[in-house]
């Protein structure tokens, strides 16, 4: 494990400190440290090595990275026994000139499975241990240097009736390979697993919809409230909770419930971060680019005020800007208008908006 650990060069954290200033104004990095406060961003290899523009831009405004892609089962492991961890030393060497933390995401998910992994589970539950164990044997070992938090678990929890893309598990864990393979348990197991492999990590537990106010929501919050309980309740190893915050518009948001969520994690020792923040314009867009980003800003900075209120100190945009953004790449949640969704803090040509307003009067506000 140690040659491995030099090969991929995990220890270039220490670096010079970034560009205090940006256009004249705090850097959102430098605006959330004044507080307490950390704001970071999720990065790709690719963008990184490739837009220089977009590279700056990370290096300058985020003090903690999160690999969209790199960091998941199907690129780390895309065949049996064999890792690739070139991506991920991509984004390390990117994050050396500019001294960025990283944390991991994600390690057993749903989705972004190579196939062989997908057949390995099928064939029950001493198998699913087994590939489990290795993959954190070798994962977790290899990036410990650089990577002390980790989303051991993502979205795990079942979506109620009347959210989007209801799911059709009957309890509250959605139904999903590890869930066939290894029974209800299979959250305990990999917790206690990545504890084993690394005693001080930061265990996280990373899912999405329990944000808006609005019934599923509400029940969404309630069933991720009841398997942190069990969790806990049975000394399984469990540090944070992620809140995803892909936020849509046309959902209504209240503060009071979701500053209450947040503060019953944390009454159970369990911090609280923000961990993939973008948001979906309404179906209807303003009549101006200038009222759209308003209304985006204003949105956005009721949420995050929200979130610091209830005890939130770490908070993650998925994306910097509008051209590398998911919203925009991705058919099933672009919009169907084909205006290109403002939902980061800058815009395609790196200009900040509104957005990113929103979050240095959150910041400043805290």
């Amino acid at each position: 494990m140690t040659g491995r650990r030099a090969a991929l060069g995990l220890g270039l954290l220490a670096g010079a400190a970034p560009c205090a200033m940006a256009q004249g104004r705090p850097t959102l990095r430098e605006a959330a440290r004044a507080r307490g406060l950390v704001f970071g961003t999720a990065v790709q290899s690719q963008v990184l090595v490739g837009d220089a523009g977009l590279r700056t831009l990370a290096q300058r405004e985020a003090e903690l990275w999160v690999p969209a892609w790199e960091a998941k089962w199907g690129p780390l492991q895309p065949e049996e026994g064999r890792f690739e961890f070139a991506p991920l030393r991509a984004i390390l060497q990117q994050a050396h000139p500019s001294a960025q933390r990283l944390r991991g995401h994600c390690l057993v998910w749903h989705e972004a499975n190579p196939p062989w992994l997908e057949a390995a589970l099928a064939e029950g539950p001493a198998r699913a241990r087994r590939v489990l164990e290795e993959h954190f044997r070798v994962v977790l070992g290899t990036t410990a240097p650089a990577m002390r938090d980790w989303d051991v678990v993502n979205e795990i929890i079942a979506n109620p009736p009347g959210s989007d893309n209801p799911s059709p598990s009957p309890g509250d864990l959605r139904d999903t390979p590890w869930l066939r393979a290894l029974g209800p348990g299979y959250v305990e197991i990999a917790l206690r697993t990545a504890r084993q492999m690394d005693r001080t990590l930061r265990l996280t537990l990373n899912d999405y919809g329990v944000e808006a106010d609005t019934p599923w929501a509400a029940e969404k919050r309630a069933r991720l409230l009841r398997q942190v309980r069990a969790l806990l309740d049975r000394g399984t190893p469990l540090d944070a909770i992620g809140i995803q915050a892909h936020l849509q518009m046309r959902e209504p948001f209240r503060p009071e419930p979701f500053i209450a969520f947040c503060q019953e994690m944390r009454s159970m020792g369990l911090a609280v971060l923000v961990t993939e923040l973008d948001i979906r314009e309404p179906d209807v867009l303003a009549p101006s680019v200038e009222a759209r980003d308003q209304a985006v800003a204003e949105y956005v900075r009721r949420f995050v005020g929200a979130a610091l209120a209830g005890g939130v100190r770490t908070v993650l945009t998925w994306g910097l800007a509008d051209r590398e953004s998911w919203l925009v790449s991705t058919p099933a949640v672009a919009r169907a208008d084909g205006a290109t969704t403002r939902g980061l803090p800058f815009d395609d040509a790196l200009r900040p908006k509104s957005f990113r307003d929103a979050l240095l009067d959150a910041f400043a506000r805290a």
